[in-house]
């Protein structure tokens, strides 16, 4: 081992380097880094690439993604830099992109059925924006807030004791190695997450059980794509249809001249051609103009994985990401899972670091987003298959299939009838997919950060995964309502309860909660009353959401969740106080009375609560 070329802290109260290494520099590492920083805790980003991401990958941001980059305040530079939401809304069936069209599928909310639900959902509409595009604003961010980042640093190897992770690190450059300890480590290594190996977690399901080549070019295709704009395109073209998808994929990377193009290959026949000009003929094909000009910037094969980690962390090191959640991007629930790991646990750390809460605080991220990474593999992965009845309903003999598959539709018999009714069907399937809000904002969490009020299952009204179900109960997201500040203008309730502390809710008639909250005098505990001047419920959304008294109160965690619920009046302060140490206690795994070791202070912490003007709030 060579010699370190940064000389280490040697003071007791330095003991060390940084309190939070993060190997890995994606939406999982980026998110984290950030989220870390805002909250006033040292962390340090490593990467093996010189830069962040260089092709498009994952690129729908949804709902709850978006909220959490609102909350970390870089929502507006993301929306400059991304495709809108209301560009991103009709799916096309066709056979081509100058060919007939088959069918169209309103998604992502867009569609007059679904726009209502998905706009009272969250203060937040959807994004289009590839990693490209996002990683370095979330990148730049953070390290403005005081993140170190390291690029061009390979990660070798990690050891873990009682008291913390010693890393050791290779600088690709001058090829010296040398160590950095810290406090917790977080593997956001990606799919072949060398950390997840390391920590022994169990990766069950399985890899590369199909396979699919994707192309990215560059074409001017705006007179057949902006008077019905759409990310997504998918064409019935048998040279293009192998496997479980079966169609042709076209996506739009900016409109409307950059464009990802993919089709699959059968792996059970060796290597597939990668050539450009395989490529450019599929292209050609699948956009219908035979001597069309496009730049082929490269062409790589891409493997479709079902694959989920038990758990997520050991000891002190904890992973997310990818390298816990391998899936296919249907559904556009990868990066956007990323990013809501990176949310639960950021805080968590925070908590801890600073001496809020106790490390079994920590045991909970594992707890609460396991199920969530199961759930997204399984659902990314049944989309898939999905596409069969779109397939049979076009599917026709013939020396000509496709034209076969048309003059099936366009058939004036009881059996056009009967093609057309299946093609309706297998529209309304893929809905499942892309109209799915219940699938990215109904998530649970189970766990000891969160504290059941007794109230029985959850009972489900309609479709889970279609549709959004808001609820203030304990493990739910606080439902999104907009208040009226004193000035007059709209903010959400997820605005209010988030900026990196804890929120206790309540209405006009809570004051014994209020007493409460000033007597325990938390720094990280903030006390939303909604009816005074900045939190008026004007339109009264938040009386129709809330569920409980309003001399009731919620503990709303910094991630948005509701962790605990006291739906009757109370009136007593000495009553509230009583029940809201008890639910902090459980929450945060400490007497938060008597305070946990290493005792810190928000106070003199730049935090992202300070730069939004809600830290302390009250």
């Amino acid at each position: 081992m060579s010699i370190d070329p940064v000389a280490r802290p040697e003071t007791a109260a330095e003991a060390y380097d940084t309190d939070v290494i993060v190997v890995g520099t994606g939406p999982m590492g980026g998110t984290t880094a950030l989220a870390l920083a805002s909250y006033g805790v040292r962390v340090l980003a490593v990467s093996r690439w010189n830069w962040v991401a260089h092709s498009p990958r994952a690129h729908v941001v949804n709902q709850r993604a978006m909220e959490v980059l609102r909350d970390l305040g870089v929502e507006e530079e993301c929306k400059a830099a991304g495709t809108p939401w209301e560009l991103m809304g009709d799916h096309i069936f066709a056979t081509s992109l100058t060919g007939p069209e088959i069918a169209r599928l309103r998604t992502w909310g867009t569609g007059d059925e679904r726009a209502t639900d998905y706009r009272m959902g969250s203060p937040c509409g959807l994004l289009d924006l590839g990693q490209p595009l996002m990683e370095p604003i979330v990148v730049a961010k953070a390290a403005a807030r005081g993140a170190q980042f390291r690029f061009g640093m390979t990660y070798l190897g990690h050891e873990q004791d009682a008291d913390g992770v010693t890393v050791t690190l290779e600088d690709s450059v001058s090829g010296l190695t040398f160590t950095r300890r810290a406090r917790y480590l977080v593997g956001a290594d990606g799919a072949r997450s060398q950390i997840a190996d390391e920590i022994g977690l169990e990766i069950v399901g399985q890899a590369a059980r199909a396979g699919q080549i994707y192309a990215m070019f560059d074409a001017d295709l705006t007179e057949h794509v902006a008077h019905r704009p759409s990310i997504l395109h998918y064409f019935f073209q048998p040279d293009t249809g192998f496997g479980e998808l079966g169609l042709g994929v076209l996506r739009a990377v900016r409109p409307w001249d950059q464009w990802m193009i993919g089709w699959g290959f059968d792996q059970t026949k060796g290597e597939p051609d990668l050539s450009e000009e395989g490529a450019l003929a599929k292209i050609r094909t699948l956009v219908g103009i035979p001597d069309l000009e496009a730049e082929i910037r490269w062409v790589s094969p891409w493997y479709v994985n079902q694959q989920h980690a038990l758990t997520y962390s050991r000891g002190r090191v904890f992973c997310g990401g990818d390298a816990v959640h391998r899936h296919p991007p249907s559904s556009g629930l990868g990066s956007n899972t990323c990013l809501q790991d990176a949310f639960n646990l950021a805080w968590k750390l925070a908590y801890v670091v600073k001496g809020y809460a106790g490390p079994g605080l920590l045991d909970t991220y594992s707890d609460e987003r396991a199920p969530v990474g199961a759930q997204i593999v399984a659902r990314a992965n049944q989309s898939r298959h999905d596409y069969a009845p779109l397939r049979a309903a076009f599917a026709a003999e013939g020396d000509d299939p496709v034209a076969a598959g048309l003059a099936k539709l366009r058939a004036t018999t009881a059996a056009g009838a009967e093609a057309r009714a299946a093609l309706r069907a297998a529209i309304d399937l893929k809905s499942q997919e892309f109209n799915a809000q219940g699938v990215e904002l109904n998530q649970r969490y189970e766990s000891s950060a969160v504290v059941g009020d007794g109230s029985g299952p959850e009972e489900f009204v309609r479709d889970r995964e279609r549709y959004l179900q808001s609820t203030t109960r304990p493990g739910a997201k606080i439902p999104h309502a907009w208040l009226v500040d004193r000035r007059g203008r709209r903010t959400s309730t997820l605005d209010v309860t988030q900026g990196g502390l804890f929120s206790l809710v309540t209405g006009l008639s809570g004051q014994a909660w209020e007493q409460a909250a000033g007597a325990l005098d938390l720094p990280w505990l903030r006390v939303v009353v909604i009816g005074e001047d900045d939190h008026q419920d004007l339109y009264g959304y938040w009386a129709d959401a809330r569920e409980i008294e309003e001399a009731g109160a919620l503990v709303v965690r910094p991630d948005g969740y509701v962790a605990w619920r006291q739906s009757q009046a109370v009136w007593e302060e000495a009553e509230a106080r009583e029940q809201l140490a008890a639910a902090l206690r459980e929450v945060l795994a400490t007497d938060v009375l008597g305070g946990a070791a290493d005792v810190g202070s928000l106070e003199g912490e730049r935090s992202l609560g300070d730069e939004m003007g809600t830290n302390p709030v009250r």
